[in-house]
């Protein structure tokens, strides 16, 4: 079967968070909410307190008397505000968010951490205005940066193409990076360019890539992935298996077709841990696929089940 769809939302697109954004440019709203608000502190590498299945928060009263200038607005649950804040010191018992998935997190801690990634990379990256350098501060509960003279600057998503290549029968194309571990792969994926569609930017990653030519290119779903601040864009097409891979821009190192009971066998095995680089959940294994955290793997599983 060529043309499928996703059989399941992706898990960072699941959020059940209430962001609240009526509340942003309510200073006074924001104030009072400051009283019985709870923060979330946001350790190196994105990595937080978790604790009996569930996010560890602080009182805001803890961090200071009003809301922080270094904190986010996050949003609000059940009449509560939400805040999160950069805190480099936080020690601990951490886990980041790949390492979350895999603890099966709910789809209000997916949301909430997705937020809270995305604006605090966001910040760290803004203090400064794009056009002439201007120091920025942050305004509307940390959902935009002001320069001196009122210009406004807003978080940055970055737009990128992620596809499953597949021979419009029963293989797909699988790619492994140059830093990855032999036995690693995934789909292909890369950034939308300035003036590209997304339709283009699939045929031209694809090709740059490993040299094929894709058709029947169709939209899947989509996915924040907040490393730091990117919307991962699911696609499908469909190539020709017996044109030759090449591998010009130097970001894959190989790629390899799989028939679908070999992907089957994968996606049994489980997930990647929480990061590429430390390595395998088992040994002897040809091929290993991304964690439940990604769009790839909720891609991949959509398309082995359409075949059966």
């Amino acid at each position: 079967m060529a043309v499928f769809q996703l059989n399941q939302i992706p898990l960072l697109s699941r959020s059940a968070l209430d962001r609240a954004d009526h509340l942003r440019t309510d200073e006074q709203a924001l104030k009072e909410g400051w009283a019985t608000a709870r923060l979330l502190r946001v350790g190196r590498r994105g990595a937080v307190r978790f604790e009996s299945g569930a996010l560890v928060w602080d009182s805001a009263l803890e961090l200071s008397a009003d809301p922080s200038p270094e904190a986010v607005f996050l949003g609000v649950d059940e009449g509560v505000h939400l805040w999160a804040i950069a805190d480099a010191s936080l020690t601990g018992a951490l886990r980041d968010l790949r390492q979350l998935a895999d603890a099966s997190i709910d789809d209000f801690t997916a949301g909430v951490m997705s937020a809270a990634l995305a604006l605090i990379n966001w910040h760290a990256g803004a203090a400064f205005h794009g056009i002439d350098g201007a120091p920025t501060v942050p305004a509307k509960g940390g959902w935009s940066r002001v320069a001196e003279d009122g210009r406004e600057d807003f978080p940055r998503t970055d737009p990128a193409v992620i596809c499953l290549i597949h021979d419009g029968a029963d293989r797909v194309l699988l790619g492994r990076q140059a830093t990855w571990p032999e036995t690693m792969f995934s789909l292909l994926a890369g950034f939308v360019e300035a003036g590209e569609s997304l339709e283009r930017c699939v045929e031209r990653e694809m090709r740059e890539e490993v040299g094929l030519d894709v058709r029947d290119i169709e939209y899947l779903g989509s996915q924040p992935w907040p490393f730091p601040r990117s919307l991962m864009l699911g696609f499908s097409a469909q190539a020709d298996p017996d044109q030759p891979l090449v591998f010009s821009d130097g970001e894959i190192a190989e790629a390899h077709w799989f028939t679908r009971d070999e992907v089957r066998t994968a996606l049994a095995a489980g997930g990647w841990r929480a990061r590429p680089e430390e390595g395998a959940p088992a040994t002897g294994a040809r091929l290993l696929l991304p964690g439940s955290i990604s769009i790839a793997r909720t891609i991949v599983e959509s398309w082995v089940a359409a075949g059966r």
